[in-house]
């Protein structure tokens, strides 16, 4: 129910103060609910925009209920009363003091009179929900921020420890100084694209397909017959994007200068289907070369093979087996992926 149509209470068990104030609000467009006992005015309290209630109904009840949901209210709420108080002195200090924000009348009192008390305590209570919101959102805000800050504290770690990695791998394996050169810019490139990917995004997912054309892309043919890519839409979060993007990459670099790529001929297939298991969903890749040079069993492990090995095996938790066939290589990978996210409603 908006705020805007949240009844105004009233509490007057007595003669015809309920019936009266009731019917002098619903004529003037304000919704009213008549409650017989203080409890149940209470209980009503959380969806309501005032209370009307008369002094005499306050003095003859126990007044502890009220009193505690008053002091439990939070901090934006300084919930609104009416109080309707006989022809005499000043009214009972002790109510005006428990009420705390209170307008009092004095009967018999002019019908305008307590309209106008209504629409201000009505007013003032939509101020105060306004306050409720303001504080909810900028809370959000902070916890967003917070979030934000620890996600990039442990993206950039991680990524320091990969160009890390990638400068130690690169280093052993050169033959050269433009040799080195040219494999860690390569590498460094690979790892900005998928970063690129990352934060275009604002959950923080990569796409699998946008990785590979990213990577393959530039080997296909004008026909699209070198490359085929055949498989679901998949995201990647970070942690697992990124070093499959640096596999996906080691592996097109290999086939472009030993494998099916280094030939005219050559062809590459990327397969890939997500299913679901016990313990969630997992990711199955397989990729194949074919019509490139004779494929031979490595006489030592490369960086390619190395970052495949550990990286995804220990980061990931990946399975991931070669096999070095006639044809040309065939790697397969099985990795778990973390539960699909559920985009969260959000109204700021």
């Amino acid at each position: 129910m908006p705020e805007s149509a949240l009844p105004v209470l009233i509490l007057a068990p007595q003669g015809r103060d309920a019936e009266v104030a009731a019917s002098i609000l619903d004529e003037a467009g304000i919704g009213t609910r008549t409650c017989a006992t203080l409890p149940e005015l209470v209980e009503a309290l959380d969806g309501a925009t005032c209370a009307v209630v008369t002094e005499e109904a306050l003095l003859a009840a126990n007044r502890q209920v009220l009193a505690d949901w008053i002091a439990r209210q939070p901090p934006w709420s300084d919930f609104p009363f009416i109080l309707l108080t006989m022809r005499r002195g000043e009214p009972d200090g002790r109510l005006a003091e428990a009420l705390g924000n209170v307008n009092s009348l004095e009967r018999p009192f002019h019908p305008a009179t307590l309209v106008m008390a209504a629409r201000f305590a009505a007013r003032a209570r939509r101020r105060q929900h306004e306050a409720r919101a303001h504080l909810e959102e900028r809370e959000r805000t902070a916890e967003r921020q917070a979030l934000l800050i620890r996600e990039l504290h442990h993206r950039v770690k991680n990524t320091l420890a990969t160009v890390q990695g990638l400068l130690g791998a690169s280093a052993r394996a050169a033959t050269s100084v433009d040799a080195f050169y040219n494999a860690f810019s390569a590498r460094i490139i690979s790892l900005a694209k998928t970063h690129n990917l990352l934060t275009e995004d604002y959950w923080q997912q990569a796409s699998l397909r946008e990785m590979l054309v990213n990577e393959l892309g530039p080997y296909d043919d004008e026909e699209g017959r070198r490359i085929r890519l055949d498989g679901p839409a998949v995201e990647l979060i970070g942690d697992l994007a990124v070093p499959t993007g640096m596999a996906i990459h080691e592996l097109t670099t290999n086939a472009a200068k030993h494998g099916a790529l280094s030939l005219p001929e050559g062809r590459v297939a990327v397969v890939w289907e997500v299913r679901r298991t016990q313990a969630g969903r997992e990711l199955l890749l397989d990729w194949r070369e074919s019509g490139g040079p004779a494929v031979g069993e490595p006489t030592r492990k490369g960086f390619g093979s190395t970052l495949l090995q550990r990286v995804l095996k220990v980061q990931c938790g990946a399975e991931i087996a070669f096999a070095y066939e006639p044809a040309g290589l065939h790697f397969h990978m099985a990795v778990p992926l973390p539960d699909q996210r559920t985009v969260p409603a959000y109204d700021g």
